[in-house]
């Protein structure tokens, strides 16, 4: 990979300090997805939530499968050819620009995080097709202008964006303005694909003793919150549902006892000026 990356990016890339005895949300991530990027401290941390609810243990599977799903969708009957990847966390097999160009090799991807953690496995793996491009931006997605900003040098904004927002809404406690902001940053035509954890009782007791062990709170919510979150937005069949009832695909798993984890894809209507056919 090149280092476009490193232009995107909204301020100074630093050294990352890594403190390996507290967990840390991207490598408890990774932990459960399989990966081995990850500490003791994450590994017990993961352990404990598991214990807690062991439902989270097929959390990851079902939300990588949403992510295959939703960025198959866009780019293979949407057509959308750039992508905004907010929160994507640590590298891991089947990622945004790895489906997305899948599909169609000139796809752009911008992904978005401001873990150091992430951004030096990013600057040491991350690889797109030829035809396309995929860069890292240090950046907090609270901060959606400097977000814009900084992939502002990969993608064009006159054009529509695919927003992923899959891993990272249960960390923002304002995860309602932060999406009011993006979907008035984007071009009509784009869309938003997001998943949040329900207020599901099958996560509370976990949710309290990650806030208990991790350094940043996470947020649970019902289907009433985040409905409100596509106000003015046109939401894709089949609404608001766990993720894995998102169009699922032969061969997913079905898990019978349900998943309390709420996925949801939504587009910002109005007509499209520019063609999605010419690139950037």
């Amino acid at each position: 990979m090149s280092e476009e990356w490193l232009k995107a990016a909204s301020r100074p890339i630093k050294a990352a300090h890594v403190d390996s005895s507290v967990p840390n949300v991207a490598r408890v991530w990774n932990y459960l997805v399989g990966g081995r990027d990850n500490f003791e401290a994450d590994r017990q941390a993961a352990r404990q939530l598991v214990s807690a609810a062991p439902v989270l243990e097929q959390m990851a599977p079902a939300s990588r499968a949403f992510l295959r799903r939703t960025v198959t969708y866009l780019a293979a009957e949407a057509g959308i050819r750039q992508f905004l990847d907010i929160g994507s966390g640590m590298p891991t097999a089947g990622n945004t620009h790895e489906v997305a160009q899948a599909v169609d090799p000139s796809c752009r991807i911008v992904y978005v995080d401001n873990d150091p953690v992430v951004l030096s496995h990013a600057r040491a793996g991350l690889r797109s097709s030829e035809e396309g491009a995929a860069s890292y931006l240090d950046a907090d997605a609270r901060d959606t202008r400097a977000v814009i900003a900084g992939a502002s040098a990969t993608l064009d904004f006159a054009r529509p964006v695919g927003v992923i927002m899959i891993e990272v809404l249960n960390f923002l406690e304002d995860a309602a303005g932060v999406l009011a902001r993006l979907a008035a940053a984007v071009p009509a035509g784009s869309y938003l694909a997001v998943m949040q954890p329900s207020s599901d009782e099958r996560l509370t007791v976990a949710a309290r003793r990650w806030n208990q062990l991790g350094a940043t709170p996470v947020f649970l919510r019902d289907r009433g919150q985040v409905a409100r979150w596509f106000t003015g937005l046109e939401l894709i069949e089949p609404g608001i549902v766990e993720v894995n009832r998102w169009r699922p695909a032969p061969g997913d798993p079905d898990y019978r006892g349900g998943m309390p984890f709420l996925g949801a894809v939504a587009r910002k209507p109005g007509p499209i000026i520019w063609s999605q056919t010419t690139g950037p």
